[in-house]
Order: C-alpha cells, then sequence, then structure tokens
C-alpha cells in the first residue's frame, strides 16, 4: 500500500460498472485505484505492472473470467486479494461459492435495476467497507509476517504467527459438567473456504445436529449448503421453517432470514422470520445463539469463527452464562480477526483452536464431553 491508501485495480468486462465502481472508489481517502481491466487476462497483465492490493474482479467475463484469475493467481502464489462482485442469481451464487473458495475476500452483490446514482450509493456502502477492512487484514498480515514485500492477506488460513491475545488464552482449564446436545456456529467472511475445509472433517455419526449462520444473502446461503453437502459425511442443507433438528443433520440458515430455534412438545425446530436485522446481520449469529441458550444451557457448544464486527459475542455471552461451551478460531488462521477477538478477549472463550483443529475440538466436545486438548 502506498501512502497508507489500499490500492485497488477494477476489473470489469462492462465499461458502466468500471466507471461507476472507479468513481466510487476515487471518492474515499482510503484508496487509490491503480488502473482497470476488461478481462482477466488484461488484469494478470496489469497486476504484474501496476501491483494493486485489491482487485474488484467481475466472475463473468470474456477472455479469461474471474474464476480463471483467482486460479492463476494461486498458481502464481501471488497474494493480491480480490472482492467479487456478483449478480443475485442461481448461477451467480454458485460461481461466487467457487471464488470464495478459490481465496476471494468477500463479495458484494451489482445494484440492478436503479440509476446511475443509486446504484453508486449502494456500491459506495457495501464496497468502500470491504476494501477497507481487506486492506487493514493485509497490513496487520504484513507486521505479523515482518514484511513489506506486498503479501496479501489471502493466505493459507493456518500459516500465520500467533498474537499475544491468541496466545494467553489457548490453554484455558474447561470441563463441561454434561455432554451437548447440539453445535452452534456462526461463521462470516472467509466462511466458505473455512467451512469447506472444516465440515468434512467431522464424522457422518455426529450424534447432534449442527446449526450454522453464515452471513450470505439469499440463493447464496443455498449454493453454499448445496456445495458442503456433495463434500460432507453429514446432510448440509438450507434450514427451512417448522424444520426439526435431526442428529448429523447441518442446517444452514437462509440468507435475508432470522433463524432461531424453539421448542414444542419436546421437540425443537427450526423458525425463520422476517425479524429486523440484528448487528445489522439477517441472519444473525446473535439471534440464533440466544435462542440455543434458553432451550438448551449447558448442553450446548457455541462455534464463532473468522468473520467482520462482531455478531455472536453477546450470543457467546449468554450460552457462557447458562453453561455451554464455546469455542473460538484463533486469530491466526481467521481470514478476518473481527467475530472471534471479544469472546477470546474477554475470556469467553473455553477452548482457542486454529482452524484445521475445530473439528476435533467439536467431535472431542460432542462425543466424549471434553475437548480433544486445551
Amino acid at each position: 500500500m502506498s501512502d497508507n491508501k489500499v490500492r485497488v485495480l477494477v476489473v470489469d468486462d462492462t465499461i458502466i460498472y468500471r466507471k461507476i465502481i472507479r468513481d466510487v472508489l476515487d471518492e474515499h481517502p482510503g484508496i487509490e485505484v491503480v488502473g482497470t481491466a476488461s478481462n482477466g487476462k488484461i488484469a494478470l497483465e496489469r497486476i504484474a505492472d501496476l501491483h494493486p492490493d485489491v482487485l474488484t474482479l467481475d466472475i463473468e467475463m470474456p477472455v479469461m473470467n474471474g474464476l480463471d484469475v483467482l486460479r492463476a493467481l494461486q498458481k502464481q502464489h501471488n497474494r493480491v486479494g480480490a472482492i467479487v462482485l456478483s449478480a443475485l442469481t442461481s448461477d451467480a451464487a454458485k460461481s461466487t461459492v467457487d471464488a470464495l473458495k478459490l481465496g476471494a475476500f468477500d463479495f458484494v452483490l451489482k445494484p440492478s435495476g436503479g440509476t446511475l446514482a443509486e446504484n453508486a450509493g449502494v456500491l459506495r456502502e457495501s464496497l468502500c467497507s470491504k476494501i477497507m477492512a481487506l486492506g487493514r487484514t493485509l497490513a496487520i498480515r504484513r507486521i505479523l509476517n515482518g514484511s513489506s514485500d506486498g503479501d496479501d492477506p489471502t493466505h493459507e488460513l493456518d500459516s500465520e504467527p500467533e498474537s499475544t491475545i491468541t496466545q494467553q488464552v489457548k490453554q484455558v482449564a474447561f470441563a463441561p459438567t454434561s455432554r451437548p446436545r447440539i453445535v452452534a456456529l456462526g461463521i462470516s467472511t472467509g466462511g466458505p473456504q473455512a467451512l469447506t475445509r472444516m465440515l468434512p472433517q467431522l464424522p457422518g455419526d455426529m450424534p447432534v445436529p449442527v446449526v450454522i449462520v453464515q452471513h450470505m444473502p439469499p440463493v447464496f446461503t443455498k449454493s453454499l449448503a448445496d456445495d458442503l453437502d456433495r463434500r460432507c459425511g453429514l446432510s448440509v442443507r438450507e434450514a427451512t421453517d417448522r424444520q426439526r433438528l435431526v442428529a448429523g443433520d447441518v442446517l444452514i440458515a437462509p440468507g435475508g432470514r432470522q433463524m432461531r430455534l424453539v421448542e414444542e412438545s419436546g421437540n425443537v425446530q427450526v423458525r425463520l422470520t422476517d425479524d429486523p436485522p440484528v448487528n445489522n446481520c439477517r441472519p444473525s449469529v446473535d439471534y440464533l445463539f440466544q435462542s440455543i441458550a434458553q432451550i438448551y444451557g449447558a448442553d450446548a457448544v457455541g462455534v464463532i469463527m473468522t468473520g467482520m464486527g462482531d455478531d455472536g459475542t453477546e450470543g457467546c455471552r449468554q450460552m457462557k452464562k447458562r453453561g455451554a461451551a464455546i469455542l473460538a478460531q484463533d486469530e491466526a488462521s481467521c481470514v478476518v480477526f473481527g467475530m472471534p477477538r471479544k469472546p477470546i478477549s474477554e475470556g469467553i472463550a473455553d477452548v482457542v483452536a486454529p482452524l484445521d483443529q475445530i473439528a476435533s475440538q467439536i467431535v472431542g466436545l460432542v462425543k466424549k464431553g471434553q475437548p480433544a486438548c486445551v
């Protein structure tokens, strides 16, 4: 980054979107647009010449699409960050999930149907904040690495040295009072890639259900669930209203809806609502976790993983007060160390683990009543 600004290359095959995105980013004092590209082939050439920190990346482009750009960057070990711009369609959602698994930092929806000014306003609100978040993550990674050579934060998720905050609490002793009956997981930025690595490590004979809030809009959560279902020994589905919880099922909250659990006649069911956003999120981790605290008390495991913001902190507090076990992903393996930060720093987390150990920690808790290691 030059002059503390995040250097951005705008990659889109549509002239009007290149203009809208550039105009929006040019207004931000912390962002410098270093160039544009109309397809992936041109983008790779300009990355080599311009050394951007971040790409705003369209997926559907001629000559070379966005997914091929991400694959090429992986082969070149080029760690420039990418934020994908996606349409709200099933095909676009699938491609975006693939892009996130290939290392894209996050995505924003392309506005449609409005005036130029309205579309610019939508992008200004959603895109600039994510570019700046990626820039902050980039700066932190460089400091942790002791480097200034342009390494990007979309690194191997478990490759970074741990910070003092994680080291201080990793050895917290924990002795659960009972064997959990449910696992609840909250995750956001970096989630699809992390879930793709973690969920297949859970055994097909999990004795409890798993419920997940992944911050995503409608359609995208269905694509994510379908992709994870193909990769896992467990059944992974987007949750439906009044669905009963079954051991071994993994249910992902639908984008654009709030999900909570209710107990009726001894059976626990999903309730999907149009209640307002919590922490600007719908679905919200706090919304789900607080219902789990009320129903399950100490018989639950809460897992908080990579993501921006602090959605999930209050839910973790409520679960912890009722005796539930709280597991947090460590800073080193998070794409963004936002959501786990407070549960760790406030001592809410009972176990802090890197991404590749989270599944074994969950299994240790639900099958043996204790974490795999502390």
